[in-house]
Formats: C-alpha cells, structure tokens, sequence
C-alpha cells in the first residue's frame, strides 16, 4: 500500500515536471502575441473616469476569462476530433482583427473630431452606453487573441499525452489573463500612484519628481498604446493569415516578415471595411 502511494507521488511528480517545462516553451512561443494582446487590450481599458477605470478593467478581465473558459475545452476537442477547423478559426478571427485595425486608421485619417459641446452634450447621455459598448468590444477583440495564444499554446505540446495538453493550456490561458491585465491595472493607475508620492512626499524631493513623471507620462503612454495596439492588431492578422494560408506563406519569401504580415494584414482589413460598407449600403437600399 505505501509502495503504491509513493509510486503515486511519483507519477504526479513527474507529471508537473512535464508540465513545468511545456508550459515554460509555450509561454515562450506566445511571447509575441502576448505582447500584442496587452498593447491591444491597454488601449482598449483607457479612456475611462479615474473612478470607472478598475470596474470597466475588471469587467474585461471577467470577460477574458470566460473566453477562456469557452475557447480552451473547444481547441482541445478540435484538435482531437477535426484539427482542420482551427485554421479556418483563425482565418476568419484575422479578418476581425484586420478591420478593427484598419477601422482605427480610416477614422483617424478621414473622420473630423467633434466639437468640444458635442462630447460634452453625448457625454452626459451616452457614458453608460459607450462604456458597454467598448467593453463588449474590448471583449470581442480579446477572444479573437485568445484563440490565436490558446492555439500556439496547443501546439507546442500537440505530441505530448492529453493531460500534459490539458495542463499546459490552461496554465497559459490562467497565465496570459493574470499577466495582461494585471500590466493594464498598472498602467491605467499611473497618474493616481503619481499624485499619491507627491501628496505623500509634500512635493518634495524624489518621490514627487518621480509622481509628477508619472502623471505626465500617462497621456504619453495612452496615445503610444493607441498607436501600438492598432499596429498589432494589423501585424497579428497578417501573421495569421501568412501562417494558415499557404499562398500568403510562400508569397514574397525574401521579404522582411514583419512589412509582409503589416501589408497582409492591411490588405485583409480594407476588404473587410469595403465588403462591411458595401453590405451596410445594399442592406439600407433594400431596408
């Protein structure tokens, strides 16, 4: 009896080293796309009231979660039962991160900002509203990433047993929505850690100067995560599209994968913007 329990002990231990060095290489191999997730997902959780920025932030972590909790049991069975469909998956997922991508630059190239009465005048009946509807976006955007470090994840362990797969997965989906988004919490507090060391220091010395940088550099920063997280919306859909497409894969070899995949990806999302607006239109024709 206390053979077989050791020998228990044992197998368990062995397991977790198992899982310990697949969900070390996975991690690894998901680095970028983690990147890309938390400069996509910090734009999204900014622009917020001081006081809505935990709540809306917690709503989106909440969100990521179910989307893992939905997207890990569903690629292990596709990758089981019809491993086919995860390309196509992520095919169309590129398509939707394309047009957000190029939706951002045609609104900021060819959209007029409103007045400063027409915020004011929509901020005081639509708050609620918009914040849901960014949410949700925020939300929808996340899945789509999610699938794509579920998928990379999966992959890097497809030889070894189903436990090890199961294990691994999910530490890295666990892993990528405590990391991203315990980053984004930092980042969205920046100005009140700031006014909290100069108000501590009596705006002195050291750690007021240190305060006053961080107050300032949150607007920087916000703008910056704006501009990278459409570049990485536009740079994840091409890289999927010239690693599933066996076309795209081949096409133009010896160019620099970071131009092709930004070209890729701009290509998908302005055919998605004129089939969207084309479809809007024909829809409004015959409505």
């Amino acid at each position: 009896m206390a053979s077989g329990f050791f020998a228990i002990l044992d197998d368990i231990a062995a397991l977790m080293d198992d899982v310990a060095i697949t969900t070390k290489v996975a991690a690894r191999k998901t680095a970028g796309i983690l990147g890309d997730d938390l400069a996509v997902n910090a734009e999204k959780a900014t622009g917020f009231l001081s006081s809505r920025e935990l709540p809306v932030l917690w709503a989106i972590t909440k969100g990521s979660l179910i989307n893992k909790v939905i997207i890990v049991p569903i690629a292990l069975l596709l990758n089981i039962f019809f491993p086919v469909a995860i390309k196509y998956i992520l095919i169309l997922g590129g398509f939707y991160l394309a047009y957000e991508g190029v939706e951002k630059i045609i609104e900021y190239l060819f959209h007029h900002p409103k007045t400063a009465q027409q915020v004011i005048g929509e901020s005081k009946t639509n708050d609620n509203d918009a914040e849901k509807i960014k949410v949700k976006s925020a939300i929808t955007t996340d899945f789509i990433l999610s699938v794509e470090i579920v998928i990379i994840a999966l992959g890097s362990v497809a030889e070894k047993s189903l436990s090890i797969q199961i294990i691994t997965v999910s530490a890295v989906a666990l892993i990528a929505t405590i990391g991203v988004y315990g980053i984004v919490a930092l980042i969205v507090r920046m100005d009140d850690a700031g006014h909290q060391l100069i108000k501590r220091s009596g705006n002195k010395g050291f750690l007021a100067s240190l305060g006053g940088l961080l107050v300032k550099s949150l607007p920087v920063v916000i703008k910056l995560l704006a501009v990278i997280g459409t570049i990485a919306l536009i740079l994840v859909a091409g890289g999927i599209f010239a690693h599933n497409i066996a076309y795209l894969h081949h096409l133009f070899p010896h160019l620099l994968a970071v131009i092709k995949e930004f070209a890729l990806g701009l290509i998908g999302g302005l055919i998605m913007v004129a089939l969207l607006t084309g479809g809007k239109k024909i829809y409004s024709v015959f409505k």
